[in-house]
């Protein structure tokens, strides 16, 4: 008995620290909200991290993104053969990643690469005191260092997560026109038939955009909180990647449902 007591102390008590921790978090992140004018004002301060979020991922985004879309071409064609659908492959392909993987994806593969750099570098310029100094001067640390950071990430998502599903769509081409011999009229016509703006394109725009916010709030709050150490700076990144991670799934099957919701 006192094994089962214990066991449900144990729930309990992580439960209510990741309660704890969702809630500030959000916190973490109106507070950003609060002071994202003055970054805004200066927006030359979020063009640079879009550069350091955005483009320096660009190369693991495209290529990610083209083995994917090959992969999907591949399997689909197995696939719809079987139904005499083949011709079809461009359709699945398509709505494939503009609804699904392409947000998805692409966001995972954000957080592993520029959230885990932006905590590691917050949590470096708090271990070596940076922080502090800016504090000293006048300067707010969240104005100078983190809302830049936040929307620097926020607007780079979308434009990757298109580059994502273009690049896979190129891909599923590759493999099911070039190499298995679908149709290329087929393969093009189908898919501009199948594939809606608002419900397919836009939607994965939005979510991409959940995601965004949902990572560099993370990541921002992991590495402003993040202990003054080298053990702790790991511990932040380490944090981010995995918090990240299990929040763009949720995230995805929320916004899942009430999309579909939405077009009942």
């Amino acid at each position: 008995m006192e094994a089962v007591l214990r066991g449900i102390r144990l729930v309990g008590d992580r439960t209510l620290r990741i309660v704890e921790r969702i809630g500030a978090t959000a916190v973490f992140l109106a507070v950003t909200l609060m002071y994202s004018g003055t970054s805004l004002q200066r927006f030359g301060l979020v063009i640079r991290e879009v550069f350091y979020a955005g483009v320096q991922s660009l190369i693991i985004i495209l290529v990610s993104g083209l083995f994917v879309g090959m992969v999907l071409g591949l399997q689909g064609y197995e696939t719809l053969q079987n139904y005499g659908s083949a011709q079809s492959v461009g359709v699945l392909v398509a709505l494939s990643l503009a609804r699904e993987l392409g947000p998805v994806v692409s966001a995972l593969l954000f957080a592993s690469r520029a959230g885990s750099a932006i905590t590691a570098e917050i949590g470096l310029m708090k271990a070596t005191e940076q922080l502090s100094a800016m504090e000293m001067m006048a300067v707010n640390p969240m104005a100078r260092v983190v809302a830049p950071r936040f929307w620097g990430g926020v607007l780079s998502l979308p434009l990757l997560a298109m580059l994502f599903s273009t690049l896979g769509i190129i891909g599923g081409y590759l493999v099911a026109v070039v190499i298995l011999g679908v149709d290329s009229g087929a393969f093009w016509s189908q898919m501009q038939a199948a594939v809606d703006f608002r419900h397919d394109i836009l939607n994965g725009i939005i979510k991409s955009l959940v995601f965004g916010v949902a990572v560099c709030a993370i990541a921002t709050f992991e590495g402003y909180e993040a202990p003054p150490t080298a053990e702790g700076v790991s511990g932040a990144t380490t944090r981010t990647v995995v918090s990240s991670s299990l929040a763009i799934l949720a995230l995805d099957l929320l916004l899942t449902a009430f999309m579909m919701k939405g077009w009942d």
